[in-house]
């Protein structure tokens, strides 16, 4: 029996595996984010001041939710997400690419998403909504294993980048639901394909590793 590398067995499985909807939304885009990064570059601006500044906004859409303002919070939330994308066209247009730069990246969105689902844990909470809270729960720890999975794999030379449900994908789902005032139908998709994201990329990544046995 053959046996192949990591890097040989992602190539093949990278071939096989159809584009999240980050991937598309990145291709959609990346015209319009190079010319505002581009923009924003000349204007003296810092990428990981964009960083910390979406981290800042998020923190007060979440303290909105958990105060039971969901119409404005659900609205400073979503208006917080295209920053995650402009700090790193800023960052490229600057040539100022760091692996500091992508790991203050990664900590702060989930730490985004944890502000968020602790302003919705308020919310539920404070209306005595204890379905609400465990789906929180349940959403919370799902969006943080998906992102674990992906870096725990990476970490043994493999790679974990699909799923049905990626950090994208639950902020489209999260902010308009918000904005909706119907929150507990976000919670509650999230916590079941959030979790069912982190078992997909689970079995992705075995597959890589006994295709490399």
């Amino acid at each position: 029996m053959e046996i192949r590398g990591a890097a040989q067995v992602q190539n093949e499985m990278k071939q096989e595996v159809p584009l999240t909807f980050t991937d598309r939304l990145r291709a959609i885009f990346s015209k319009p984010l190079q010319s505002i990064g581009i923009g924003l570059h000349n204007m003296g601006i810092n990428p990981n001041t964009l960083t910390l500044l979406g981290l800042l906004g998020t923190a007060l859409g979440a303290f909105a939710v958990a105060r039971g303002n969901l119409l404005l919070g659900g609205i400073i939330i979503l208006a917080m997400g295209p920053f995650d994308a402009l700090d790193g066209a800023v960052a490229r247009a600057g040539g100022v690419v760091t692996e500091f730069g992508a790991f203050l990246d990664s900590v702060m969105d989930r730490y985004i998403e944890l502000f968020i689902y602790g302003g919705l844990l308020w919310y539920f909470m404070h209306d005595q909504n204890y379905i609400g809270g465990i789906l929180t729960f349940l959403a919370a720890g799902g969006s943080v294993l998906v992102s674990y999975v992906r870096a725990r794999a990476q970490s043994l030379g493999f790679e974990a980048k699909v799923g049905i449900l990626t950090r994208v994908e639950r902020l489209v789902v999260i902010a308009p639901t918000i904005i909706l005032n119907i929150p507990l139908v976000g919670v509650a998709i999230v916590a079941g394909l959030a979790n069912f994201t982190a078992f997909q990329r689970i079995l992705h990544v075995k597959r890589q590793m006994e295709l490399t046995e």
